[in-house]
């Protein structure tokens, strides 16, 4: 509408020549009445919302709000959208992101693949309000679709009325502040023969009220410093005049450690995103398995959460993996002391890692050398030729490259 008046205002300048004006009349009057006619809405609503407490990237997040009129007149006619809060990065990191998105960029490539706009946290949708009694409320089923894993922030919600010729919109915008947790995007995963087998874990006893096969009396002993008091056999103690503690059976039990590599110059990485879905996948399927689990990471500081069999749920694990950034003050060799540190006790390594370099080859030739068996699953870009499997070259089943937009059906592929 805004453009025909435009337009037949232009043209109609010329009142002897033409009866454009007459048109230009016309709608400049219908844009006047219908603005006009939008700030008659004065109504006042109260919203309530049903939110679930966990989301996934990529799938739709449907829930219902609870809508009041809070006004002595019927309402009708009514559209609901949700506010969220702003989510745009500091300029320093969107500058950083475009530079990098343009290094990647090659010239004369029409038909390249283009990212997904990394800062928009959803796709919204409007949602149709029920007519309102006075005093009324009427329950709104909204659907919004999560692009990005982290906290979704809602600020409010809006409601809108359109004037009787549908040219503008009447918002009333109403505070309502909430959160819903996004988790990673996940793929499905094969049954997968992880690396690795059963294997004693020092201190293993302390864990067994949780994991593993003990807590199975075997005999009883003498008192040694260190021993729990809890294992103290009070019977025998007064019978024989000395402590005597409980013995149990040895732990034993299969340990994983997933390794997720966080060490990337580019904020807002694709790259990182992927590898994140990868590494919650795994998560997922290995606690399927009953085996114990350690997700280790770096970010400000450096992250083991161990899962699996009592000490932590699937659930939990991809929570962390929601907040993770990358790392950019560190170098490599901090997750390379970390895993090292709690190798020990472990019976396989995963490893999803965001390139190939010769730190990586590196670290990977330490935890052969230290007869762990290992998984490496390297992310790459499209269109990036595959890197050498290096130190894994004579075990190519252990070396997997992941191609963005391909990663569901390979890892589907996995033995």
């Amino acid at each position: 509408m805004a453009g025909a008046v435009l337009i037949t205002g232009t043209i109609g300048l010329d009142i002897e020549n033409t009866v454009t004006y007459q048109s230009f009349s016309l709608l400049l009057t219908f844009l006047v009445l219908a603005f006009a006619a939008s700030w008659f809405f004065r109504a006042r609503f109260s919203v309530q919302r049903s939110l679930p407490r966990l989301g996934t990237a990529g799938q739709p997040l449907a829930y219902r709000i609870r809508i009041q009129n809070k006004t002595a007149r019927p309402q009708a006619g009514l559209t609901l959208m949700e506010n969220l809060a702003d989510a745009r990065p500091v300029f320093s990191d969107w500058l950083e992101f475009k530079r990098a998105e343009g290094r990647r960029a090659r010239s004369f490539r029409f038909g390249e693949r283009r990212l997904a706009n990394p800062f928009n946290p959803a796709t919204l949708r409007e949602g149709e309000i029920p007519a309102l009694p006075p005093h009324g409320e009427s329950e709104v089923r909204v659907e919004i679709l999560p692009r990005r894993r982290g906290a979704l922030r809602f600020t409010g919600a809006t409601v809108a009325r359109t004037d009787p010729f549908g040219l503008f919109r009447s918002c009333v915008t109403i505070s309502a502040p909430q959160t819903v947790l996004i988790l990673p995007k996940r793929y499905w995963l094969p049954p997968i023969a992880l690396p690795g087998s059963m294997k004693y874990q020092e201190g293993g006893v302390a864990l067994a009220a949780n994991v593993g096969r003990s807590d199975e009396f075997v005999a009883l002993r003498d008192y040694r410093r260190g021993d729990p008091m809890r294992h103290i056999h009070w019977r025998s103690w007064a019978k024989v005049g000395r402590p005597i503690v409980k013995e149990f059976e040895d732990e034993f039990f299969v340990r994983h450690a997933l390794v997720l590599d966080t060490f990337i110059a580019e904020p807002y990485s694709e790259v990182l995103e992927e590898a994140v879905s990868v590494a919650a996948s795994f998560a997922c399927t290995v606690l399927t398995q009953e085996s114990l689990l350690d997700l280790l990471f770096v970010g400000a500081e450096s992250y083991c959460f161990t899962a699996g069999r009592g000490l932590g749920h699937a659930d939990r694990m991809l929570e962390i993996m929601a907040g993770v950034h990358a790392c950019r003050e560190k170098a490599f060799t901090a997750l390379e002391h970390l895993v090292l540190t709690h190798i020990s006790g472990v019976s396989g390594c995963v490893c999803v890692l965001l390139t190939w370099d010769e730190p990586r080859r590196e670290f990977v030739k330490k935890l052969q050398f230290l007869g762990v068996p290992v998984l490496v699953l390297v992310i790459v870009r499209p269109g990036e030729p595959k890197p050498d499997a290096g130190p894994l070259r004579d075990e190519p089943e252990k070396f997997h490259v992941l191609e963005i937009g391909k990663i569901e059906e390979q890892l589907a592929a996995l033995k």
